[in-house]
């Protein structure tokens, strides 16, 4: 059952806007009526049409406005879309990507089949052909994305948008425009694969789903795929993940995906995903309100999968391993109760205060599993903890790290991929709050700085490498009544793996 993808055929071009023989060419306006560099060779060329038209009080250039002129004199495109780009001085990346999907949207409410879209030209602080390209398809994928295939009818637009041509200034950036097109396209197929895991139910995505489109994964690009059921996890120890899933009727799976690009003397990057199809918080009840949302739970899970879509369209030359931890956290009266100790692969003993506290619990056996591929670098992903959402909202993610120039790359590629991350406290001083007199340590540090006690928790088993935690509860979805998966953060992983590959043209 695979979502319908929207499949838009995208290009890049150089050459003079009023000269596009399409169905509709896009250029902006900036407030107070001001023409980009595009439009003012529209203006040229129709002898002042656009000029007289702004002046007419028709549009004023506010960021979001709209303006659709037929017939322009002397332009060989069908139509002319307007788009206001807010104030120039402002004009940052959040504007500029709001500009392409205004665009792209309007052209699809329209009915435009095919564009020349012109703002791919125009300059963004800081950032070049090649992040303006990228940018502007995923920009425009994430306008078009749709989930709904669980619907028994669904509303197909009379005249799809079909083709979308991006200009670039002159004929020497058309090769970096490639570059940012080709990046763009396989980061937004990573992000429209990790979506549509995320907003698949959990009665359909379940820990065996996953490890199912997993396999399709590897099958396609070619990577190493190892699923590991009940009994090879209890083999290797695995008893805290193992005991996060004994109240589910639901068999867990630890997956193993292994890209190998590069040589074999290279230690690999190793990606671990959270990925609890669905978290009803087990004995430690969840409220009710909002529970619906709990299928977004394996949102860590999902984007380690849309990374390795988007590495393997790439071919990147860089070994990458990726463990997801997956199983469903439920209540029945073999599930974990408080008050349980378990014992971790590690052999560090853990009590179990708050079984609603169980990403932690699966993710620390996979970070011991981890120590087995010598990795150069450890970052694992989750949609973590409440209290992540109450200090940083919905804007940037989480890190957490034990390496200072770990955080810095991802910081880096974070703010290259405009797929924002804030770091946070990793300091000793935490640690008392975990604290048990009858375990090793318990699983949960009470209400004080609970995302920062969670990632101290997992500290304690990612001691032997360099690693970084993400903690995307507030990122990874949207909820109430716009409820879906935002597919972050995959484009950040990606553009970790390219800096690290030498692959970085941004």
């Amino acid at each position: 059952m695979e979502n319908k993808e929207i499949e838009l055929e995208f290009s890049i071009k150089s050459g003079a806007p009023e000269k596009q023989r399409t169905a509709c060419v896009v250029v902006g306006v900036f407030e107070n009526r001001k023409l980009s560099a595009p439009a003012v060779d529209i203006d040229r060329a129709s002898d002042g049409y656009l000029s007289d038209i702004l002046r007419g009080g028709d549009m004023d250039g506010k960021a979001g406005s709209t303006l659709l002129l037929h017939k322009v004199p002397n332009i060989l495109a069908d139509r002319v879309l307007l788009i206001g780009l807010g104030k120039e001085r402002d004009f940052h990346e959040k504007a500029y990507r709001d500009a392409i999907a205004c665009a792209i949207k309007t052209l699809r409410d329209t009915g435009s089949m095919e564009a020349t879209v012109t703002l791919s030209e125009i300059p963004v602080k800081k950032r070049d052909v090649v992040w303006n390209v990228e940018q502007a398809v995923l920009a425009a994928h994430e306008a078009l994305y749709r989930f709904d295939r669980m619907k028994s009818k669904t509303n197909e637009p009379r005249r799809p948008l079909k083709r979308v041509v991006f200009a670039v200034s002159r004929r020497g950036e058309l090769k970096f425009g490639d570059v940012g097109l080709a990046r763009g396209l396989a980061i937004a197929h990573g992000i429209g694969f990790a979506k549509d895991l995320g907003n698949t139910p959990s009665n359909i995505c379940t820990p065996e789903y996953l490890a199912g489109e997993a396999r399709k994964l590897a099958k396609t690009y070619r990577f190493g795929c190892e699923v590991l059921d009940y009994a090879a996890c209890e083999k290797l120890g695995m008893g805290s993940f193992l005991s996060v899933g004994k109240g589910s009727d639901k068999p867990p799976r630890f997956i193993v995906l292994r890209h190998e690009g590069g040589d074999k003397t290279q230690k690999p990057v190793v990606l671990v995903g959270k990925a609890i199809t669905f978290d009803a918080g087990g004995i430690s009840l969840k409220p009710p309100a909002d529970m619906d949302e709990m299928n977004y739970d394996m949102s860590g899970g999902g984007a380690v999968l849309g990374a390795f879509r988007a590495i393997g369209e790439l071919g990147l030359p860089l070994n990458v391993v990726g463990l997801i931890p997956s199983c469903e956290n439920m209540p029945d009266a073999s599930a974990n109760k408080p008050g349980d100790i378990v014992t971790s692969m590690s052999g560090q003993t853990i009590e179990i205060l708050n079984t609603d506290a169980e990403g932690r619990l699966i993710l620390c056996d996979a970070l011991t599993y981890a120590e087995r591929f010598e990795p150069d670098a450890v970052i694992d992903l989750a949609t973590l903890t409440g209290a992540c959402v109450i200090a940083l909202g919905a804007h940037p993610s989480a890190l957490f790290s034990n390496h200072d120039p770990l955080a810095r790359e991802i910081e880096h590629a974070a703010d290259d991929a405009w797929d924002r991350v804030w770091r946070m406290p990793l300091w000793d001083d935490y640690q008392e709050q975990l604290k048990s007199s009858l375990a090793d340590m318990a699983n949960i540090g009470g209400r004080p700085a609970g995302s920062i006690t969670a990632a101290c928790f997992l500290s304690r088993f990612a001691k032997k490498y360099h690693w970084a935690h993400l903690d995307i509860a507030g990122t990874a979805y949207k909820g109430g009544r716009d409820k879906g998966s935002t597919g972050r953060p995959v484009s950040l992983l990606v553009h970790f793996l390219l800096n690290r590959a030498g692959k970085d043209a941004g």
